[in-house]
């Protein structure tokens, strides 16, 4: 029989015993943990990247912007599709396959990619009323479909503004489901960018019906309208959101402005799943608005340390 002094150590073995099985149970949920975060965290650069606009840095459709995205800092480019005026269309450069592999072949050598193709034409022109609006938006995905671009940048502007104009809508509408048969045959999305608030966007979006087109949010809009940047981007939700503009209208750089809360917009969308692309578009030092490589260096640098840290 075993004395005291025997069951005692028997206890103590068994309960050590059962300890190292649980911990070599549990090891390999806690490996799946540890990779899990492991990848998570090597994920965090790539989840977000950051971008610049060309036209913005004053290269619209120049074989030089991709080496000064390079360094300024960004991870890529939004390109441009050329001025547009009186024209049918715009006015492309990169129609050209021979331009437009110079582009691709620099881009991949400098490793800058091309995150959209914009369509800033539309700023000034009316998409309700412009009689050539499909020849544009098919330009536009022809050139994206060469590039291999998914995102194409459709702002519906001043003559869109469909709070100041809202008799407009209905024409709109009508044309941007147009436009979304057109981007779902091609396999790319049209990003549109508004004046009305995430509420109403998500009714408009609604209402187009097509999940080709979605919003390319831009900062600037709600911030200059008083709205929260963190409650617009969760009424509009993860699915309805293609790129967003991370900017602000021109005074001082995205680390000095007071209106925006970096750090809780990316909490917001860490929170919400989404990933993507962040265009610096415009918050550039008004008392040095024109100095290109400062202004956007420093946005570009404030961002990825927000959104790639």
């Amino acid at each position: 029989m075993e004395n005291k002094v025997e069951k005692i150590e028997r206890r103590k073995f068994l309960a050590q015993a059962g300890l190292a099985l649980a911990g070599t149970l549990l090891l390999p949920r806690m490996l799946r943990a540890e990779t899990g975060m492991a990848e998570l965290f090597a994920a965090g650069p790539s989840r977000y990247k950051v971008a610049v606009v060309d036209l913005m840095i004053l290269k619209r459709q120049k074989l030089s912007a991709i080496a000064l995205a390079k360094e300024i800092g960004a991870d890529g480019l939004e390109i441009d599709m050329g001025g547009l005026g009186k024209r049918e269309t715009f006015d492309n450069k990169l129609a050209d396959p021979t331009m437009r592999n110079e582009f691709l072949t620099q881009a991949k050598a400098m490793n800058i990619e091309i995150c959209s193709l914009a369509m800033t034409g539309f700023y000034a022109q009316s998409l309700a009323t412009r009689p050539t609006y499909k020849r544009m938006i098919q330009d536009c995905i022809d050139t994206m479909v060469a590039m291999k671009v998914k995102v194409g940048f459709l702002p519906l502007g001043v003559q869109g503004d469909l709070v100041k104009n809202p008799e407009l809508r209905p024409a709109i509408v009508e044309r941007l489901k147009v436009a979304g048969k057109m981007a779902k045959k091609a396999g790319v999305v049209i990003g549109i960018e508004t004046a009305l608030d995430a509420k109403q966007e998500l009714k408009l979006l609604k209402d187009i019906g097509s999940k080709n087109v979605k919003s390319y949010f831009n900062f600037s809009n709600a911030l200059k309208n008083n709205r929260d940047l963190s409650t617009e981007l969760r009424i509009l939700g993860k699915k309805n959101i293609c790129q967003i503009h991370c900017t602000d209208d021109d005074g001082v750089w995205l680390e000095n402005n007071p209106r925006i809360d970096m750090k809780q917009v990316k909490a917001t969308l860490d929170d919400m799943g989404w990933s993507g692309w962040l265009v610096v578009e415009r918050s550039r030092d008004a008392s040095d608005a024109r100095n290109v490589k400062r202004n956007f260096s420093a946005n570009t640098a404030y961002v990825k340390s927000v959104f790639q840290n």
